[in-house]
């Protein structure tokens, strides 16, 4: 049976410039991929978050230029909300797609001080 599901992704920025946070971007994905075996044709859609230090380009465009058998899935970039004390210059990922996969076989990808973000799936 076919499941639609989340995988989880985090990392953290060294500036707000576009080269950090390409370099950050292409990481994470590279990692996602990796780690699930993603195809692109599986993948329903992307959201990004950003916490509001990072605001020198997209992530959507990054994937889509660094990434070319991405054009076509539906991507969308948001403001993460603000909390007092929160992780600083980070983007977060969801990719929600289509799996055979149970939910507690799907790898999320913390990297570059996002690991607290969700300790408990070490």
């Amino acid at each position: 049976m076919m499941y639609q599901r989340g995988v989880r992704g985090a990392v953290t920025v060294e500036n707000n410039s576009p080269e950090a946070l390409k370099s950050a971007v292409v990481e994470l994905i590279s990692s996602l991929i990796n780690a699930n075996n993603l195809k692109e044709e599986d993948i329903s859609h992307v959201i990004y978050t950003l916490t509001d230090d990072i605001d020198c380009v997209y992530p959507a465009k990054i994937v889509r230029d660094e990434f070319p058998k991405w054009k076509y899935i539906p991507m969308m970039c948001v403001s993460e909300m603000k909390i007092k004390n929160s992780l600083e210059k980070c983007l977060r990922i969801l990719i929600v797609i289509n799996t055979t996969l149970a939910q507690q076989q799907i790898k999320h990808v913390y990297l570059k001080g996002a690991e607290k973000l969700r300790q408990d799936l070490k």
